[in-house]
């Protein structure tokens, strides 16, 4: 079912179908611990390979450890993953920046441990910690880009000053900015990444706010087409540009399935204008109160 979205090559050898996975939800709640019902994320993962899906999106800090020893236990290596570092935890839903090179590193080689993997297909900078000169955490990316622990590198929530910076010291091929359909602030980001193309995952993918309530644009026209408010927001996503990589992410495989129908979902362009600009309005809206 995932091929139905089509697909795009990560740094232009790892060819991945464009509607992956983001496994954070695998673990507890406040993304921290062990998940309620380990069975099930285990059943999940095992669901993904069925349905097609070959890209997996993670992070050190899920759980922390917790969703990346999930996937080294299920997945053998048959889908591109992609991990992350460079945010300690303190407690459920605190995220602290980290990017001192010496740590970056201690956690590739862990992530790597926990993924059962001899070498990272694509990892990316978590943060890009304001309190250490960035260049220093670009330099640590490259030079174990070099010492062949990682394939491919990226970095997440970030600027087109900060993808160039970066660029300075290794190619980037993927960035993973917050990005939906009423969350617009990276859209210069997105049309540098189509330039250039860099993958570009947006996360928090689904939300559509008024838009999706009774009676709100997503939702009247969820119902014409028979779908659900997250299946043509991820539509709608996999419509704006042939970069984007949408990693819907759940603990249960309902869930799981019914994201991804989105995959099989086409919005005439009627529908996609429609969606585009009460996302731009309510976008705005927000921005100004």
């Amino acid at each position: 079912m995932a091929k139905l979205g089509g697909t795009f090559s990560i740094g232009g050898d790892l060819e991945i179908h464009r509607l992956g996975f983001g496994a954070m939800r695998l673990t507890g709640p406040g993304i921290w611990g062990d998940p309620e019902d380990v069975a099930e994320c285990r059943r999940v993962l095992a669901r993904t390979r069925e349905l097609g899906i070959d890209f997996i999106d993670t992070a050190d800090s899920y759980g922390p450890y917790v969703s990346e020893q999930l996937i080294g236990e299920m997945d053998g290596g048959r889908a591109v993953i992609a991990t992350k570092a460079g945010l300690v935890r303190h407690g459920p839903e605190r995220w602290l920046p980290v990017g001192r090179p010496e740590y970056l590193k201690q956690e590739v080689l862990m992530s790597m441990r926990r993924l059962r993997v001899k070498r990272i297909d694509l990892w990316q900078l978590h943060r890009i910690d304001p309190k250490v000169p960035r260049d220093e955490q670009f330099g640590i990316m490259a030079e174990m880009q070099r010492d062949g622990l990682i394939r491919h590198l990226g970095l997440s929530e970030v600027s087109v000053d900060e993808i160039e910076a970066a660029s300075r010291h290794f190619r980037v091929v993927t960035v993973q900015n917050e990005y939906n359909l009423i969350t617009r602030k990276s859209e210069d980001v997105l049309a540098y990444c189509e330039k250039k193309s860099i993958g570009f995952i947006p996360w928090y993918p689904m939300a559509g706010g008024v838009l999706a309530r009774p009676g709100g644009v997503l939702d009247r026209m969820a119902q014409r087409l028979g779908a659900t408010t997250s299946q043509v927001a991820l539509a709608w996503l996999l419509q704006r540009s042939p970069v984007m990589l949408p990693i819907p992410g759940t603990a249960k495989v309902p869930h799981l399935e019914a994201n991804l129908k989105a995959a099989d979902l086409t919005l005439t362009a009627d529908d996609f204008r429609a969606l585009d600009a009460a996302g731009k309005q309510e976008s705005q809206r927000a921005a100004t109160g």
